[in-house]
């Protein structure tokens, strides 16, 4: 058993269709035909969106997605027309919202790693490959690998697994060229991110991306290279063989899995609210993230 714990209702706003409430996300259709992207404060860990949110999480992950697409435009066209918070919504949208290209959305995630790690680094000690990749031996924990790799995932519904799926099973399902095109453009993106990371003290070990087709135009969508989707190391404290300090949702992980938390994953019910100190703690990561990435600070 996984999900929500308590599932929102959505808010209703005239002009628009409430389409979807995501583990972050609620997704609506406005009058023109375009996807209306609002992003919460929730937080997910272990398949579980928790009852307790992160304050201003939603609007850290929109700003730090509309800096990045500024500094992927040459390589990646995306699907944002505009910030602006639509007629009759909520003052609480401010800076949370993107309105953008409805799309036929790619059913992968597209998934980049430049470092060993996560589910990689449990099927590299299985198999000594990742997603069907051979990998050299020796690696371990937080080890750079030899060259970017493309290691995509089927896209799962709120409370399941992504499935990492090898290269062969994503062009069986979606063609060969667009297979082709998701790896070149997922490596290319995330190659770019790295270096603008690294020349910030920071480590991107891995990403995911999802792209759609408008038209025959292949489009980067949803969010992009924030603490969710990405895992960023601090490059200073960088030391293969054993798991990296990050910034994202670690504090709640680790404290889901403690003792003071006194909850079994493997038993159906569903986790225990947060703590102060732990939504705190998982705040001023993201917000640590935002600064040193775009050089600005937090304004809120």
């Amino acid at each position: 058993m996984s999900g929500f714990v308590e599932k929102p209702e959505p808010v209703q706003v005239p002009g628009l269709v409430h389409l979807h409430t995501g583990k972050v996300r609620d997704l609506y259709q406005d009058a023109a035909g375009h996807l209306v992207m609002v992003a919460s404060d929730r937080v997910s860990a272990y398949d579980w969106v928790l009852p307790t949110e992160i304050p201003e999480k939603g609007r850290i992950l929109t700003q730090l997605s509309m800096w990045w697409f500024d500094q992927l435009a040459d390589l990646a066209a995306n699907h944002v027309i505009s910030t602006d918070v639509p007629d009759g919504a909520p003052a609480e949208w401010e800076g949370r919202t993107m309105v953008c290209r409805s799309l036929r959305m790619v059913p992968v995630e597209c998934v980049a790693r430049g470092y060993l790690t996560g589910s990689g680094l449990a099927e590299y000690r299985r198999d000594r490959t990742v997603c069907g990749l051979a990998l050299p031996e020796g690696l371990v924990d937080g080890s750079e690998l030899p060259a970017p790799i493309f290691t995509p995932a089927t896209k799962a519904e709120v409370g399941e697994h992504d499935e990492n799926v090898s290269y062969e099973e994503v062009a069986h399902r979606i063609g060969v060229e667009t297979a082709a095109q998701l790896r070149q453009m997922t490596l290319a993106v995330y190659s770019r991110a790295r270096d603008i990371a690294r020349e910030r003290g920071i480590i991107l070990a891995d990403t995911k991306f999802e792209f759609g087709h408008d038209g025959d135009e292949l489009i980067l969508a949803d969010e992009v290279l924030t603490p969710d989707s990405s895992r960023f190391w601090p490059a200073d404290l960088w030391e293969p063989g054993r798991a990296q300090p990050s910034y994202d949702k670690q504090f709640v992980r680790d404290w889901l899995t403690s003792s003071e938390a006194g909850w079994d994953r493997a038993a159906d019910q569903p986790p225990p609210a947060l703590p102060e100190r732990v939504v705190e703690q998982t705040r001023a990561r993201y917000v640590e993230a935002f600064e040193r990435l775009t050089g600005t600070p937090w304004a809120g």
